[in-house]
């Protein structure tokens, strides 16, 4: 776990690493290592237990049903894990490897009422880690994912005007949205039902493959979000499956979002760039803290090659 790794984490947040003794982090009045906090990512809340069936609840995942056990996922707790509650994602092991994928595609097409994405599931502009995971990988102490990644056939038509469902609908197993590189975006769960990205290693940009081999993120990874103003509102990272957008973490201003901020859903109605231009719209913001992308859809999700 070196400083390049923090850095990755860090910097696209507008925090600042000092290279002498322990890190010293500051951004917006938070700084690492003074307790919890849902944007300090050196102590995020763990989102464990916060998954329900019955309904929306703000901060937790509203899944269509529960996951059968033995699922798998990481089988140790990285030294990351609190026992008061909290990880530091700063200090977490990455799956190591820098494989690029210049197979990889991903276009959107929009008609007059549909938005077309459709792509092999493959970073664009992206590299990921090794996978399987390697014995001599760190990272193998504590999860041993097996899996390969593999190209995909990814096919969304998603309404290029969503509109709000008469009540929010649950999340299924398996993705609920597709990133701006191509990579399809899983909820924060794992295949236990445990905070994937408090619990699980990914590689350098966050993301693994699982058991069918595609390729995924449970949060929107930094290098994503890498190079945006920290005084400006994000800007688009993906869409949902109903056709909402996904913006990074940062609102108004700048400031870093927290549950508080935001929905049942995960999502909010501000002003943000979309499709050129200024517009207050209804969006989804991907945030530090748990549930990390969606906690239910607001509208109708449609389903692969739907």
């Amino acid at each position: 776990m070196g400083r390049s790794f923090l850095r990755q984490v860090l910097a696209p947040l507008g925090l600042c690493l000092a290279l002498t003794g322990v890190a010293s982090v500051a951004m917006a009045g938070v700084t690492l290592g003074t307790g919890s906090s849902s944007t300090d990512p050196a102590f995020l809340p763990i989102g464990d237990g916060k998954v329900t069936t019955s309904g929306p609840r703000r901060g937790y995942v509203y899944r269509c049903g529960t996951s059968p056990p033995g699922g798998g996922g990481a089988f140790q707790e990285g030294p990351w894990i609190r026992g008061d509650g909290t990880y530091d994602l700063t200090a977490k092991a990455t799956v190591d490897g820098a494989v690029s994928w210049p197979q990889a595609s991903f276009e959107e097409i929009r008609t007059r009422s549909r938005r077309l994405l459709r792509g092999n599931g493959l970073p664009t502009g992206q590299t990921t880690g090794e996978f399987p995971i390697q014995p001599g990988d760190d990272a193998y102490q504590y999860d041993r994912n097996p899996n390969s990644i593999a190209a995909q056939s990814d096919r969304y038509s998603l309404p290029l005007r969503p509109k709000r469902a008469s009540r929010p609908r649950c999340l299924g197993a398996g993705p609920v949205g597709i990133a701006r590189n191509g990579v399809v975006i899983f909820d924060g769960l794992d295949a236990e039902e445990r905070d994937a990205v408090a619990h699980e290693v990914q590689d350098a940009c966050g993301g693994h493959p699982q058991k069918e081999s595609v390729y995924h993120y449970h949060s929107i990874p930094a290098c994503l979000t890498a190079g945006e103003s920290t005084k400006k509102p994000s800007g688009l990272v993906g869409y949902a499956l109903d056709g909402y957008p996904i913006y990074g973490p940062r609102g108004a201003g700048g400031r870093l979002l927290t549950n508080e901020d935001l929905d049942a859903c995960h999502g909010q109605t501000s002003k943000v760039r979309f499709e050129g231009r200024w517009q207050r719209i209804y969006h989804y913001n991907a945030t530090l803290e748990y549930p990390y992308t969606l906690g239910c859809f607001r509208g109708a999700p449609v389903s692969s090659g739907g």
